[in-house]
């Protein structure tokens, strides 16, 4: 298996100020204070932290993943919406194509990018790997080509979703939020999709029926490769997983992932049938 290094993130997860590990209490002795303090870094229900997931797969990279996802997940017309803007797509040879007026979308402004669908790291492959040495000395391509650890995270296919191109493109590597009253959605960007960005403060507002989706990513991705997610952070996605709890489509889409790629989302699986 992998070794394991522990990561913090710096948006949308907050760098720790000091260096070690946490034990399973997400407790730590801060060398540089002389003292022992604690951090929250994975919620309930509780799931292995720490501790690369355990995968039966030979995915091993990101172009490797895409193939599979549409092959052996995405394959069949029940499960061909688009995460955000929830649009029926279809498959044309290999690409995937959005059907905008099944969800009323419209292009904010790049057209050629939203006729298609991506696939797009809901834990962003920057937050991934900016804190990896493999990062800096050389970016996202030398640590897909350089480190095991990125590469198996870079592919897993439970942190991966497929997006209307520009709103990949567009949510970047932004953080998650509520903009709160007057400032969230239905802004237009988009059409009708419940969709906005805020590109001066680097954030994204989701649809609400997917934010549980994307909580419970942030949880199994923090406990699977070690990334400690800031209080303020977890707070939110806390909120989502209870007020957007898991449903049918993404019970489904979880075991569909597990038959190929060997391990289940524990904060998925465990409230399904």
């Amino acid at each position: 298996m992998v070794s394991l290094i522990p990561l913090a993130f710096l948006v949308p997860f907050t760098a720790l100020a000091h260096g070690g590990g946490v034990d399973a209490s997400g407790c730590h002795n801060d060398s540089a204070r002389g003292e022992r303090h604690c951090h929250r870094t994975a919620p309930a229900p509780a799931a292995p932290a720490h501790t690369a997931p355990v995968r039966g797969d030979q995915i091993t990279s990101f172009r490797q993943a895409k193939r599979v996802l549409q092959e052996s997940v995405y394959h069949s017309p029940d499960m061909q919406y688009s995460f955000y803007a929830n649009c029926r797509f279809r498959a044309s040879g290999k690409k995937l194509l959005p059907e905008w007026d099944s969800c009323g979308y419209k292009p904010r402004k790049n057209a050629n990018r939203a006729s298609r669908i991506e696939w797009e790291h809901v834990v962003p492959a920057w937050a991934i790997g900016h804190q990896r040495q493999c990062w800096q000395q050389g970016g996202r391509r030398n640590c897909a080509d350089s480190d095991p650890l990125f590469a198996m995270a870079e592919a897993d296919l439970h942190n991966l979703v497929p997006a209307i191109g520009e709103l990949n493109g567009d949510r970047s590597n932004y953080r998650f939020t509520e903009f709160g009253s007057g400032g969230g959605y239905p802004s237009g960007q988009y059409g009708a999709v419940a969709f906005r960005v805020d590109f001066k403060q680097r954030a994204v507002e989701p649809p609400r029926h997917r934010r549980g989706d994307i909580a419970r990513t942030y949880f199994y991705m923090a406990g699977a490769y070690g990334l400690a997610i800031a209080d303020a952070q977890l707070r939110l996605f806390e909120a989502w997983h209870r007020n957007d709890p898991v449903d049918p489509a993404e019970c489904e889409r979880d075991r569909r992932i597990a038959a190929v790629q060997g391990n289940h989302n524990p904060f998925v699986i465990a409230a399904c049938g």
